[in-house]
């Protein structure tokens, strides 16, 4: 594997501008030696990443997710939170490659 494929976002990842938030992962992670240093230096960007990758994957779920889980509230709410994470498991799990 070329150094170039190494360092290319994954498919979903080139999305929604997904890819250069893997690409700063990637250099975040080239520049610091592993360890607690790194995964302090590089976990906002790993969080975006993710959030991004989720989003790009599952865009109703996803957004669903945030509206509805993004405070405490009634407990109708809290159900609907629930339902849209299950949602979004749902949806994510669709996109798992079986290995």
């Amino acid at each position: 594997m070329s150094s170039s494929e190494r360092n290319s976002p994954p498919p979903i990842a080139a999305f929604h501008g997904c890819d250069r938030l893997y690409r700063a992962l990637s250099d975040c992670h080239r520049r610091i030696s592993a360890g607690p240093t790194r995964e302090a230096a590089c976990r906002q960007l790993n969080r975006s990443l993710a959030e991004c990758m989720v989003a790009a994957a599952c865009p109703e779920e996803s957004d669903a997710v945030r509206t509805l889980c993004s405070s405490g509230g009634t407990a109708v709410k809290r159900r609907q939170c629930e339902r849209a994470k299950l949602s979004l498991s749902v949806c994510l799990s669709t996109h798992q490659a079986e290995f």
